[in-house]
């Protein structure tokens, strides 16, 4: 399937993940693990720009990819990095393995799962700046405030999954807006936009929820399936990308 829409930024949620309840035959026996340096491999060669990721802080203050708060019941922030390690079955990848690794060739949208380790954010970034566009993102207002107090230049993201935490958008810091996808209208893209913040929703999983969003001007699309995003929008040259 392809659209005649402008083509919005495409990101990998967690780089990539299988969609079994849409029948989809993409998965392969050696699919990679979400939140893996393979996951942001295979999306950037399955045509998306860039990935989404999670980061969680050890208990010796590394800055772990993992979505959820423990590890094979092994809290995260409660454990050592090196213990995660022998826990995961694979290497547990870190905010710098990724920014050294991708910094030059895909956008990263960073995704603060807890608050307390903002400063190791912004030096990583500083450190090794991405080339083709990031924001740093965050359900937590509180996050991102502290984010903007250490540097403002710093481009921010709010998510918010619930209808009464919409407006907050405006009360905040942000260059980008990821309302879940249930909550995202044409109205609210048009609200956003005269405020210079761009607005990229999730998870899209359906080609025909791609498509009217892109018709309706989104930003971006961030989804399980890379392969879903690139047959809707034939890949182009990729080049740098705001941020």
């Amino acid at each position: 399937m392809t659209s005649a829409n402008p083509r919005p930024l495409l990101l990998g949620h967690r780089g990539a993940r299988p969609l079994p309840l849409l029948g989809l035959r993409w998965r392969k026996p050696s699919f990679p693990a979400e939140n893996t340096v393979a996951a942001f491999d295979y999306a950037l060669a399955h045509g998306c720009d860039g990935f989404e990721f999670d980061v969680r802080y050890t208990r010796d203050r590394r800055s772990v990819l993992h979505h959820d708060a423990a590890l094979k019941r092994h809290e995260i922030a409660a454990t050592d990095y090196a213990g995660l390690e022998r826990r995961s079955g694979y290497n547990l990848a870190c905010l710098e393995e990724v920014l050294a690794r991708f910094a030059a060739t895909a956008y990263l949208d960073v995704e603060l799962k807890v608050d307390g380790n903002e400063e190791a954010i912004v030096a990583a970034l500083r450190a090794n700046p991405p080339q083709r566009g990031f924001v740093v993102s965050s359900f937590l207002p509180e996050v991102l405030l502290r984010l903007h107090q250490l540097d403002s230049t710093l481009p921010l993201g709010y998510i918010c999954e619930r209808e009464e935490d919409v407006a907050r958008w405006t009360e905040l810091p942000i260059t980008a807006f990821f309302p879940e996808l249930r909550l995202v209208s044409q109205r609210l893209i048009e609200d956003v936009h005269p405020r210079n913040v761009k607005l990229l929703t999730w998870t899209v999983n359906d080609p025909r929820d791609m498509i009217r969003l892109a018709g309706w001007g989104v930003d971006g699309l961030i989804s399980d399936s890379p392969v879903l995003l690139s047959r809707t929008f034939p890949p182009v040259e990729r080049s740098q990308t705001a941020s």
